[in-house]
């Protein structure tokens, strides 16, 4: 026994010496691809989510996948796309998240450097690191969620990450929120050790638009040296439209301190939001300020040079349009009311053009 455990001293030993500590130097030629990822359940709106950040160029097109009703998979780690649509496709057979994760093991000859995780309607989470992914590699699934990583600083990354998914499905917020917690977290645990490029989340809600479809939300920032902070801002900016939701009820009925506070919470959530400045002049007009409606139209404008002549062609703006305080924000001359419309399946014919090309050239 003790010859054994000096035998296992002395590979540890080894372990520690090589691969812990150096690894070949060829990765810095080929393309970077370390992930961390997250697929959840909420069981009280019937949503799935896919949350995903990678040291590697547009990774939401890749990793996500996932049907309402149905499962969130993600794939990473030289991702396979059979990972998600089989995987979906099995699920929606009958097969419980950690039956349709083996089937697709036995189905993929490259299991061994592929990682996925998979979460049903029925909280049942299942995940896959094959031993080739590069490390530090591995995943936590529990119900409701699964956390997955792969070339990691450490453990802590899918700790935090599953901790922080918890923590924030405790506090009550969107499912949309906990999936971005649980990547804030990764990347403050120390995250990809290669360092970050893109990111995305994806949320799946049965009949999300016009009673059809199925992605409630789906944003992506495809390279950035700060992808998480982006893909928030562009998160916050996705959600704040929701804090003015009924303002023009409120301007109608008279409540414009209401009304005021909206807009603000809007702009807290979205500073560079534009079109919450020319609501700000809205209300002021109706207050009868105008000076603080022309300041507002003026941050409209000064976001977005294009609102001058949009505000020029709005009919609630008409008691300013020729006031020379707003005629100074922007160009009138550059003014022109819009063509009429082409409506119909027919269309246009194409413009005039020399020397047309094939096909489009007429004989």
């Amino acid at each position: 026994m003790f010859i054994k455990r000096i035998l296992v001293a002395a590979g540890a030993m080894t372990l520690l010496a090589g691969s812990a500590h150096a690894e070949p130097g060829d990765y810095k030629y080929q393309e970077p691809s370390g992930t961390y990822s997250i697929v959840a359940f909420d069981p009280d709106t019937g949503e799935l989510g896919v949350a995903v950040q990678s040291n590697t160029i547009s990774v939401g097109s890749r990793v996500r996948w996932g049907r309402a009703g149905v499962a969130a998979i993600a794939s990473q780690a030289s991702s396979n796309p059979m990972m998600g649509e089989i995987g979906v496709l099995l699920i929606q057979r009958g097969f419980t998240a950690v039956e349709a994760r083996d089937m697709l093991v036995l189905m993929d000859d490259g299991a061994a450097n592929r990682q996925f995780a998979i979460v049903d309607t029925e909280g049942n989470a299942a995940g896959w690191t094959g031993e080739s992914t590069s490390g530090w590699a591995g995943h936590i699934c529990a119900v409701n969620f699964c956390v997955e990583a792969n070339t990691m600083t450490g453990p802590e990354v899918v700790n935090d990450m599953a901790t922080a998914y918890m923590t924030a499905t405790g506090e009550g917020l969107p499912l949309a929120e906990r999936l971005l917690a649980a990547l804030e977290a990764a990347e403050a645990a120390g995250g990809d050790r290669r360092g970050t490029q893109s990111a995305g989340l994806m949320i799946f809600r049965e009949q999300a638009i016009a009673g059809y479809g199925d992605w409630a939300l789906d944003i992506r920032v495809d390279e950035s040296q700060a992808p998480i902070p982006e893909l928030r801002r562009i998160y916050n900016a996705n959600i704040a439209g929701q804090a003015t939701q009924g303002l023009a009820q409120l301007i109608e009925a008279g409540n414009y301190e209401e009304a005021l506070t909206r807009i603000n919470a809007a702009l807290a959530l979205d500073p560079l939001r534009d079109a919450a400045y020319l609501q700000m002049a809205d209300v002021y007009l109706a207050m009868g300020d105008t000076a603080a409606a022309i300041e507002a139209l003026a941050m409209s404008i000064e976001l977005n040079p294009k609102a001058f002549n949009q505000i020029l062609r709005d009919d609630d703006f008409e008691p300013i349009w020729a006031d020379p305080a707003f005629l100074a924000l922007g160009d009138i001359s550059l003014f022109h009311p819009l063509e009429p419309s082409v409506f119909g399946g027919e269309g246009m014919p194409l413009p005039p053009m020399e020397n047309m090309p094939a096909p489009w050239a007429t004989p």
